[in-house]
């Protein structure tokens, strides 16, 4: 049974999510502090963390922040604050999605479902391929640590997500369209433009000269390439 972290001070809420989530099968769980819940998320082997960014202790966004640190389990933003600046930055610190209150219950579990899906699909691709290796890039996929020129260098969760499927597919054009559904999928409430967004930030971490990238090259037109050269 997949165990689901439920970071939300309004019990309301909290109860709703919970109870409709255990009606899926999902065994979840309530904290009401954003301290607590950071401590529960870190320690406490969940599945998913659902968290509202408004919370007593410490905010969401840091709880995000602090998880992706030692993370990469999907982190589902259930807010009201309903601003494109609001999603933007949760999203920007380490969010796999954002949902705005009021919300469907049953739209909350379906995209649960489907980042539990995604993700487990992703960790399977990677687990064949332990450590990869290219001029300089070193990946871990065991220990999730990035070296470059044997300095190591940190990636949000869904950047690394995005250096590993592409450095997994190396000489291999994948479209815009390709990697997002791939990496973010369907149930994302964004668009492709986010994939060179992060493809920018990647490449100012592990390139040498961003502008003139070695290992992701841009197909103009067509999509992005990982080159093993």
């Amino acid at each position: 049974m997949k165990r689901i972290l439920i970071i939300e001070d309004d019990l309301d809420i909290a109860e709703l999510e919970r109870d409709y989530l255990q009606l899926n099968g999902f065994k979840a769980e309530i904290v009401q502090d954003g301290l607590q819940g950071l401590k529960k998320a870190v320690t406490g082997s969940y599945d998913v963390v659902v968290v509202d960014l408004m919370l007593p202790g410490k905010d969401g966004y840091e709880i995000i922040k602090e998880i992706r640190k030692t993370l990469e389990i999907p982190v589902i933003v259930v807010s009201a604050k309903n601003e494109d600046i609001d999603k933007i930055r949760g999203l920007n610190f380490g969010a796999d999605d954002y949902l705005t209150k009021p919300f469907s219950p049953a739209e909350l579990a379906a995209r649960i479902k489907a980042h539990i899906k995604r993700y487990e699909r992703l960790r399977g691709h990677m687990a064949a391929y332990e450590v990869i290796q290219y001029k300089g890039l070193e990946i871990n996929t065991a220990s999730h640590k990035i070296l470059v020129n044997e300095k190591e260098v940190q990636l949000t969760a869904k950047e690394y997500d995005l250096l590993v499927f592409l450095a997994s597919n190396p000489n291999i054009v994948f479209s815009k369209d390709h990697i997002f559904d791939t990496i973010w999928g369907d149930e994302y409430c964004g668009d492709t433009a986010t994939v060179a967004v992060h493809i920018q930030k990647i490449r100012k971490k592990i390139e040498k000269d961003p502008s003139n990238p070695e290992y992701i090259e841009t197909l103009w037109g067509t999509g992005y390439r990982f080159n093993p050269a």
